[in-house]
């Protein structure tokens, strides 16, 4: 299992290509990667927070959730933190497992519990202003399915 909150960019593909090289057993991996929205334009940058240290131990503690859940033999979760701008990679989960349901379920799970309750406070700037993000309805909806 691999946590990494940092503020560089990351390359996706080197990270799926090593992720992948290290899961001996594993019969699927699945990743996704989200970006930052520009919102038609409108979207100047993101600006991302975080606690140290308090938000890697969630974002594990999600993760060995997943893992008790369903079968996986590892598991990757990175996500940045500072300036984003539109169109720029903000987190990657992979996932591998023996078969395909339980990688998929897995990302699926993290990703969730990612967009709703790891501990990060997003502000988005515009021309308009600065305003923080605040939970979505649909994000919330999401989490009961679990």
């Amino acid at each position: 299992m691999q946590v990494s909150v940092q503020a560089e960019p990351f390359d996706l593909g080197a990270l799926t290509n090593a992720f992948a090289a290290r899961v001996a057993g594993a019969g699927a991996v699945v990743t996704f990667t989200g970006l930052v929205r520009d919102n038609a334009g409108a979207l100047a940058a993101m600006e991302i927070e975080h606690y140290p240290g308090m938000t890697e131990k969630a974002i594990a503690g999600m993760v060995d959730e997943a893992k008790a859940r369903w079968s996986l033999v590892d598991a990757l979760v990175v996500h940045r933190y500072g300036r984003l701008t539109g169109g720029e990679a903000i987190m990657m989960v992979a996932t591998a497992a023996r078969h395909r349901a339980d990688a998929f379920a897995a990302a699926e799970f993290l990703m969730d519990y990612l967009k709703s309750r790891a501990p990060f406070w997003k502000k988005e700037l515009s021309v308009d202003g600065a305003e923080w993000v605040a939970a979505r309805d649909e994000d919330e909806a999401a989490l009961k399915r679990w």
